[in-house]
């Protein structure tokens, strides 16, 4: 078993993908896509804990 993955040849695994232009989105717009989630994660976790600390002071 073990022989028989050591024989299989590097053109077997994945390739890299290279960006389609007609086909993929820009990295561009993912750029700006992962900016937008990291901001809103960012706005979520400070609301949650300015709301955990009102808690505590109330």
């Amino acid at each position: 078993m073990a022989e028989a993955q050591k024989r299989s040849s590097p053109t077997t695994l994945k390739r890299r993908q290279r960006f389609h232009p007609k086909r993929d989105v820009r990295p561009a717009v993912l750029a700006k896509a992962n900016r937008l989630v990291l901001s809103v994660a960012a706005f979520i976790g400070l609301t949650f804990l300015a709301i955990v600390i009102f808690q505590a002071v109330l």
